[in-house]
C-alpha cells in the first residue's frame, strides 16, 4: 500500500475516544450506530457508548433486535436509547424474508423495556402485500400494548422497490394512515407514519387532550407546545419521552465529519 493510500485509510478510522470527543466538540447531542446493525460491532459500539458517557455525549442504537441474551445485556445497558425493527408479526415473514425467528426479536423488545433504562422505539417498515395485513397490525399492535406498554413509540414506514423486491410496489399513503388507526384504536399513544411527508401522521398529539405538541414533517420541526418538563402546555400531562427544555433547529442539515 502506498503512503498516501495508507494515510487515507487511517484518516477514516477513529477510536471510541475520538468519536466522542469529536461530537463534543461539534456540539452533537448524540451519535447513532446504524448502518450497519451495531450488533455486527458490539464491541466497538459498546466502548464508544461508554466513552461518551464520559463526556455527556447521548447514543441510540438502531437495530434488528437478533441479538442473544448476554450480548443484549450488554449492549442495551449501555445505550440510552434504542429503535428497534420489528420487520412483521409472523413468523412466517421472519423465516422466509429475514431468515430468522419473530420470538428472539419479542425478546429483545421485552428484554429493553423491562430490564433497562433506554428509551425504546419501534419501527415497521410496511411491505405490500407481506406484513400489512389488518389482522397482523391488529396483532401486533395488541401485542405492544400487552407487552410493552401504550406509552412506546410505534413507526410504520413506507417500503419502496429496491435490491430483491424491485416487483413490489411503493406503499400506498392510505396503508400507512391505516396502520396508524389500527395501533391508535389499540390504545397506542404515539403511532407516526414514516418515509413521507405527513405532518398530521408525524406529528405528536397529548394523549389526553389530544393537542398537537409537536409538528414533525420529515427532519422538520413546527409547533413546540411541550414545557421545559416535558409536559403539554395545554393541560400539563407529562408527554413520554426525553426531551430538552428547548426545540431544536437542525432540521434536515448534513454536515460530513473528517476524523483526523
Amino acid at each position: 500500500m502506498s503512503k498516501s493510500r495508507e494515510m487515507d485509510t487511517l484518516a477514516d478510522q477513529a477510536m471510541p475516544e475520538e468519536l466522542a470527543q469529536t461530537a463534543k466538540r461539534l456540539d452533537c447531542e448524540s451519535i447513532a450506530f446504524t448502518y450497519n446493525d451495531p450488533v455486527i460491532f458490539i464491541e466497538y459500539a459498546v466502548d464508544t457508548a461508554q466513552a461518551c458517557k464520559e463526556l455527556g455525549v447521548k447514543t441510540v442504537a438502531v437495530s434488528a433486535g437478533y441479538i442473544s441474551a448476554e450480548p443484549r445485556e450488554l449492549l442495551f445497558n449501555n445505550v440510552d436509547a434504542t429503535n428497534i425493527d420489528l420487520k412483521a408479526f409472523s413468523n412466517d415473514f421472519y423465516k422466509k424474508i429475514c431468515g430468522g425467528q419473530l420470538e428472539i426479536v419479542l425478546e429483545t423488545l421485552q428484554y429493553i423495556r423491562q430490564e433497562t433504562n433506554a428509551w425504546l422505539e419501534i419501527t415497521t417498515l410496511l411491505i405490500p402485500g407481506k406484513n400489512d395485513s389488518d389482522q397482523e397490525l391488529e396483532s401486533m399492535t395488541q401485542w405492544i400494548n400487552d407487552n410493552l406498554g401504550v406509552d412506546v413509540p410505534l413507526h410504520f414506514t413506507a417500503f419502496h422497490p429496491d435490491w430483491k423486491m424491485l416487483d413490489i410496489e411503493a406503499t400506498p399513503h392510505a396503508t400507512l394512515s391505516r396502520a396508524r388507526a389500527i395501533a391508535i384504536n389499540n390504545g397506542l399513544h404515539y403511532v407516526y407514519t414514516g418515509n413521507v411527508h405527513d405532518a398530521d401522521g408525524s406529528s405528536t398529539y397529548c394523549p389526553n387532550c389530544h393537542a398537537r405538541v409537536i409538528e414533525r414533517d420529515w427532519y422538520e420541526l413546527g409547533e413546540w407546545a411541550l414545557d421545559e418538563q416535558g409536559n403539554c402546555s395545554h393541560c400539563g400531562t407529562a408527554i413520554a419521552g426525553r426531551f430538552v427544555s428547548r426545540p431544536g433547529d437542525w432540521g434536515a442539515k448534513r454536515i460530513p465529519v473528517r476524523m483526523s
